[in-house]
């Protein structure tokens, strides 16, 4: 297991149990007490727990972790997904990606598409999108035309929130808007966990003829704290795993479908 993946494996325990030991974490990864204990104290100096006698308590760390400790989380699933999202986008389309690690995938495979490469050089796609981190991975791209709305950057997941960004937003109509979320369900539709991001991701929706949320199992069901957007305002769930058929008939009364990646086309 690599580090980043057990830092990861920690915070996670930690936001699952409130608490975790020394000894109790050596445990549940398989390593030595003074590898979680070199563990500890680094996660406690970049603020993200709190460090007590025998082990560390949640404090800083919630279940809105930095982006940077997220990425290896559920990574394959995260690949099919975004494979499945490239191939819903035509050639000459306007695509809103919102911040996070899946529509960070998305990015990358819509940019990898040999077909987008036209003969001229010039952009066969245009890209919207309130997310650094994406902006930066694409700006390189020739095939791709970029378009970042202003705001202040949030660290944790490199996304542009606050009243900037409605004024760039009010002036563009996008084909699909390919939400990230932290957590979706038939009954209470997308949400996030930062009330800022999901004002910024609602205004995204609003402004797509066609809202796909891209989102891996552990998503869905799940609650968070702040609407992104009703069940009725999406058009389609796209995930990597079967969520049976009753989720699916729930899904499928608000209007939305529900894509299995690798299983069906969109």
């Amino acid at each position: 297991m690599s580090r980043h993946q057990r830092l990861n494996d920690i915070l996670g325990l930690v936001a699952e149990r409130g608490r975790l030991g020394v000894e109790e974490a050596a445990e549940c990864l398989g390593v030595s007490v003074a590898t979680v204990r070199r563990d500890f104290d680094h996660l406690a100096q970049q603020q993200l727990l709190t460090r007590t006698h025998g082990g560390v308590v949640s404090g800083a760390a919630s279940l809105d972790l930095p982006l940077s400790y997220k990425i290896a989380r559920n990574a394959d699933a995260k690949r099919r997904i975004a494979a499945a999202a490239a191939a819903m986008v035509p050639i000459g389309s306007t695509v809103a990606l919102n911040g996070g690690t899946t529509t960070h995938e998305v990015a990358r495979a819509i940019a990898s598409r040999p077909d987008l490469a036209s003969g001229d050089g010039g952009p066969s796609v245009t890209v919207v999108t309130n997310a650094l981190n994406i902006a930066t991975e694409l700006a390189v791209r020739p095939q791709v035309k970029i378009l970042v709305v202003g705001g202040v950057a949030r660290p944790q997941s490199y996304e542009l929130i606050g009243p900037l960004t409605a004024p760039a937003l009010e002036q563009v109509w996008v084909d699909i808007a390919f939400l990230g979320v932290d957590a979706v369900d038939p009954r209470r539709g997308a949400m996030a966990h930062h009330e800022g991001e999901a004002a910024v991701n609602r205004e995204l929706a609003s402004r797509a003829e066609r809202v796909v949320v891209v989102a891996d199992a552990s998503k869905l069901g799940a609650a968070a704290f702040a609407l992104i957007c009703d069940s009725a305002q999406l058009d389609v769930l796209l995930t990597d795993t079967d969520p049976g058929p009753d989720v699916r008939a729930a899904f499928r009364e608000h209007g939305v479908e529900v894509v299995v990646a690798g299983t069906a086309a969109p």
